[in-house]
């Protein structure tokens, strides 16, 4: 059965483990900036919310990419950058309608969450639980509609 990150911004307790952990996975090195989750406090509210890729089914990003260097990873479900084929030309990050790519300038490359390989160093080292990878049955799915809904509800009265 496939497997899904789940987000549960109350646990968040605003460490950004997530933020090095994934940043010393493919670079192996502590730079947040080139992390592919990001830690996003909305102080007037209290929370803090983890923010990377949700791996669309129909995704807006690899839909614009002229040169189809967007791939779905058949193992993981993650929707991968073929960095060999990328052009930066950046339109995927501009299509994503959550803001959750974006682009190392340090490195030349597009950033997006790539789960891993099936093994996401962000749920894996997350102290307070707020990440966390868990198979995709129907709660589980349900619950993270849930969750989408109520940050829906937070940035719309954060932008007001």
């Amino acid at each position: 059965m496939a497997k899904v990150l789940m987000l549960n911004p109350e646990k968040c307790i605003s460490c950004r483990t997530c933020e090095l952990a994934c940043s010393f996975k493919h670079d192996k090195e502590f730079r947040p900036s080139a992390a592919r989750v990001n830690v996003v406090q909305f102080e007037k509210e209290g929370i803090s919310v983890p923010l990377m890729c949700l791996q669309c089914d129909t995704a807006a990003c690899e839909k614009v990419c002229p040169t189809g260097a967007l791939k779905r990873n058949i193992a993981t479900g993650a929707l991968e950058v073929d960095d060999n084929k990328c052009i930066r030309c950046k339109m995927c990050i501009q299509a994503c309608p959550f803001g959750n790519a974006s682009y190392d300038s340090v490195k030349n490359r597009v950033l997006r969450c790539d789960l891993c390989g099936g093994d996401p160093q962000c749920a894996r080292f997350c102290p307070g639980g707020a990440i966390t990878y868990v198979e995709a049955t129907a709660g589980a799915l349900a619950k993270k509609r849930a969750y989408a809904a109520k940050f829906k509800e937070v940035l719309q009265e954060v932008s007001k």
